[in-house]
C-alpha cells in the first residue's frame, strides 16, 4: 500500500527531474576535471544523450537504478505493479533501440549506471575507460 494519496503520488513523482539529477552532476563534474569537453542535454540527437561531442561522436547517458531497471539495485514499487513493470520494460526496450541507431551511425554509446557512481574507485575506472575510448578515436 502507498503511503501517499493518488494526488499526492502525482505530485511527488512529477517533481522526478529528467535532467540536472545528482547522478547528472557528478557525471559533468568528473568530465569537466578530466578535461574532457562535453555538451549537456541534446535536444535533437536521438534518445536525448545526457552528455554529447559531436566531433568525437560519442554520447554519455546517466541511468538510474530505477527508471532503468538495474538488475541489481532496481526496486519494483509495490503498488500498481502492472503499471510499472511495463514503465521499466519500455524504458530498457528503448534504452536498447537508442543504442542501436547510435551504432549505426558509428557513434560510440556510453552508459553509466546510476550504482557506478557511489565509488570513488568504480568512478576513477570509468573516467580512465572513457578517456581510453576517446583518445583511440
Amino acid at each position: 500500500m502507498d503511503i501517499f494519496s493518488i494526488k499526492k503520488r502525482s505530485q511527488v513523482m512529477s517533481n522526478v527531474k529528467s535532467k540536472g539529477s545528482k547522478i547528472e552532476i557528478k557525471v559533468k563534474k568528473m568530465l569537466r576535471d578530466s578535461g574532457l569537453r562535453f555538451r549537456y542535454h541534446s535536444k535533437t540527437l536521438p534518445g536525448k544523450p545526457d552528455f554529447y561531442n559531436n566531433k568525437l561522436k560519442t554520447v554519455i547517458f546517466v541511468d538510474s537504478c530505477f527508471w532503468h531497471g538495474c538488475r541489481y539495485h532496481g526496486s519494483q514499487p509495490k503498488t500498481n505493479e502492472a503499471f510499472w513493470l511495463n514503465k521499466i520494460d519500455r524504458n530498457k526496450r528503448r534504452d536498447r533501440e537508442i543504442n542501436s541507431i547510435y551504432k549505426e551511425k558509428n557513434w560510440h554509446v556510453i552508459r553509466i549506471w546510476e550504482h557506478t557512481l557511489k565509488s570513488d574507485e568504480k568512478t576513477s575506472k570509468i573516467m580512465h575507460l572513457l578517456k581510453r575510448n576517446i583518445d583511440s578515436k
